[in-house]
């Protein structure tokens, strides 16, 4: 399968940054309106909401909020609720103390709702919250009922970052079955963590094989670790992941994540961070099609690299005349903060930039290909020390490139 075996980063020396298009876009007054149908109003109970799915048939909104997930009508009428927290808790219990005793203080504690998707196959939704380690309930599409609420394997806690907005899910529906792929900062926990993984989806939510890797043999399997010698350099090192979608047989994600080169190992020292997009194949069980590229915009010589949000969406008649593409071409809306610093409080200054799917799949052939011809190295910076020449592979050496990519996986 195309792409080669193994994770590809970018050519070095050199850095290449796939830079979107900067647009404003502003609809004429004097175009006629429909009156639209009247929106009630919502607010959670007591806290902020961090997370919703849209039925794509129906139009019914699913909201995560902290300790509630809210089922709303298409015109935000509250329907059905379903309390998630708080629970007793530490975060520092492994496993959850509902699973072992733990041996530190346990206190009352939010349940943040991290990740929030429909599984159309099942007529389920997937709530996963950040505290037991990140465990995930089940929750009937019609009223919410809790239908199971996995926590008793390592494989069913997900992630313990408290922080919403940072870890993103795809659910991938095949005949043979469904799966999800996770993508999740890991706080330094690279030894319990994956920061990114394919996980089987059952259709009895008690199965003991619910959110197992998809594949796992004694030496490689579905996921995607950060190195402990990266995390010893950089204690800081993560990967955020802000948005995850599918398209043909690929899955991709839109990362931010702590930039190694520009970045000093001194603890002191500025943080600069640089987004990517990430990219494998959805038949890949064992990862070796990963690969990741810098992506941002600038305006007026001005660089913004820091991801804030995403959406891939189609473009209205006017959007597609204005880029010169169709109206039925795939476009990534995509919103960046100015500059690399301060991912926590980004700075204020951002633009919303855009990117054909099209273009991006061009940038990472592009990008594989000169791998072949033997330009620049394989690298993912973040893997230390990892780094393997390209090779120059026609067709007859291609097995000999795709075994040095597999080396350092």
């Amino acid at each position: 399968m195309w792409p080669p075996q193994g994770p590809v980063g970018v050519p070095s020396p050199g850095r290449v940054l796939l830079l979107g298009l900067l647009v404003v876009v502003s609809v004429p007054l004097s175009q006629p309106r429909v009156a639209p149908e009247p929106f009630k109003t919502f607010s959670p109970p007591e806290w902020g909401l961090t997370h919703l799915a849209i039925h794509n048939k129906t139009g019914e909104v699913y909201v995560g909020a902290v300790n509630w997930i809210f089922k709303l009508s298409s015109n935000l009428t509250k329907l059905r609720s379903h309390m998630t927290g708080p629970v007793v808790d530490n975060e520092k219990c492994y496993p959850p103390p509902s699973v072992q005793a733990c041996p530190h203080e346990l206190a009352q504690t939010n349940n943040i709702n991290k990740l929030l998707l429909v599984d159309y196959a099942q007529n389920r939704l997937i709530a996963c919250g950040s505290t037991s380690q990140g465990i995930c309930q089940f929750l009937r599409l019609d009223d919410l009922f809790k239908l199971g609420e996995p926590h008793h394997r390592k494989e069913h806690y997900l992630s313990s970052v408290s922080e919403s907005g940072t870890m993103s899910g795809v659910i991938i529906s095949e005949g043979s079955g469904s799966k999800m792929f996770i993508g999740t900062p890991i706080d330094g926990k690279s030894e319990y963590f994956p920061t990114l993984s394919s996980r089987k989806l059952m259709a009895n939510e008690e199965n003991a094989d619910m959110f197992s890797f998809v594949y796992q043999d004694e030496f490689v399997s579905s996921q995607l670790k950060i190195p402990s010698d990266t995390l010893s350099k950089f204690p800081a090192f993560d990967i955020y992941y802000i948005y995850g979608f599918s398209s043909e047989q690929f899955v991709y994600y839109l990362t931010l994540q702590l930039d190694t080169q520009l970045t000093s190992p001194d603890a002191s020292g500025e943080q600069f961070f640089t987004s990517k997009i990430v990219r494998l194949c959805v038949d890949d069980p064992k990862f070796y099609s990963y690969v990741e590229f810098p992506i941002g915009c600038t305006k007026d010589g001005i660089e913004y690299r820091l991801i804030q949000d995403a959406y891939l969406s189609k473009p209205g008649k006017q959007l597609a005349n204005s880029l010169g593409v169709s109206e039925q071409e795939d476009v990534l809306f995509t919103v960046f903060s100015q500059g690399q610093k301060n991912r926590a409080k980004p700075p204020k200054e951002s633009a919303l930039c855009l990117f054909t799917l099209r273009r991006i799949k061009e940038k990472i052939k592009e990008r594989i290909q000169s791998c072949y011809r033997g330009e620049g190295r394989l690298s993912l910076p973040w893997l230390l020390n990892k780094e393997l020449a390209c090779i120059n592979s026609p067709k007859d050496e291609e097995k000999a490139l795709s075994l040095a990519f597999t080396a350092f996986v």
